[in-house]
């Protein structure tokens, strides 16, 4: 691998990194979603392609994060080019998000002893996608939200009693979590949006701390 490439899987790997880091000190654990903007009687769904497919490894943690951040409903994201052939455009403005495709490319070398032997070289290549919040035109079921879950979240009587117990002023509604430090008031979404009682609870005690 030359110089240039190997710097080229370097950056990327350096704004990946970056990108983990910043959540993390906001108190964010960019790998985990605890709410669902998308549906308040659902949970969180995984990432996916124009094709249906979910994405894998990274790149849910970095869409699952941008998502966050931007408040975005759906779950499909696509590249510029793919919304084009889907019969939608990129509204104008719209910023994408990184993603990045892992493999790995097989080289015949011959070694010390003058035989040919084959290597894999592993490669790391970033492009950008946008979700389908970002695209208009695209047919309906790009934009539906996820499909709601039958086993409702479950309250814990004990985590709701020790919260109460601190008196603190705890509204609902939205699809954000923070604490409003103008009206000493924490703000969270909905109970039901929750994937589960302890992503509320975790999700609560951050923000009340």
């Amino acid at each position: 691998m030359d110089r240039k490439s190997n710097k080229s899987r370097v950056d990327i790997y350096a704004k990946i990194t970056d990108r983990i880091v910043a959540e993390l000190e906001k108190g964010v654990r960019p790998w985990v979603k605890p709410w669902s903007a998308a549906n308040t009687t659902g949970r969180i769904t995984r990432p996916l392609r124009h094709n249906g497919l979910p994405y894998q490894g990274i790149n849910t943690l970095l869409l699952w994060s941008e998502a966050v951040s931007r408040g975005f409903v759906s779950p499909t994201w696509m590249t510029f080019k793919q919304s084009v052939e889907l019969g939608g455009h990129v509204r104008k403005g719209e910023t994408g998000s990184m993603v990045v495709y892992a493999s790995r490319i097989v080289r015949t070398e011959t070694d010390a002893h003058g035989e040919e032997v084959e290597r894999g070289i592993p490669f790391l290549k970033a492009y950008t996608v946008f979700c389908a919040d970002q695209i208009e035109g695209l047919p309906a079921q790009y934009y539906g939200n996820p499909a709601p879950v039958s086993d409702p979240v479950e309250r814990i009587e004990h985590a709701d009693a020790f919260f109460a117990n601190t008196g603190a002023v705890i509204r609902h509604g939205g699809d954000k979590a923070y604490f409003n430090p103008a009206l000493d008031v924490v703000q969270m979404p909905p109970f039901e949006s929750f994937r589960d009682g302890p992503g509320y609870y975790a999700s609560l005690g951050h923000e009340m701390t």
